[in-house]
């Protein structure tokens, strides 16, 4: 059984979550986040990959 993929153009991802495009470009070519070319020009990604990349910055009162 696959699981559905959350799909998106680098422009949606980009407005789906606060950063650049050109940030999402680095993830995918740093290895963060897997790119899928489909056809000769659209690039997406998994939304729920990006989501997954997204660290939580500790705070003092954290510990």
């Amino acid at each position: 059984m696959s699981r559905t993929r959350n799909y998106a153009t680098i422009a949606q991802a980009a407005a789906e979550y606060p950063v650049s495009r050109d940030t999402i470009r680095r993830r995918i070519a740093d290895g963060t986040i897997t790119g899928y070319r489909f056809g000769p020009r659209k690039l997406l990604v998994d939304l729920d990959e990006l989501e997954a990349a997204l660290r939580p910055v500790p705070t003092r009162a954290a510990g």
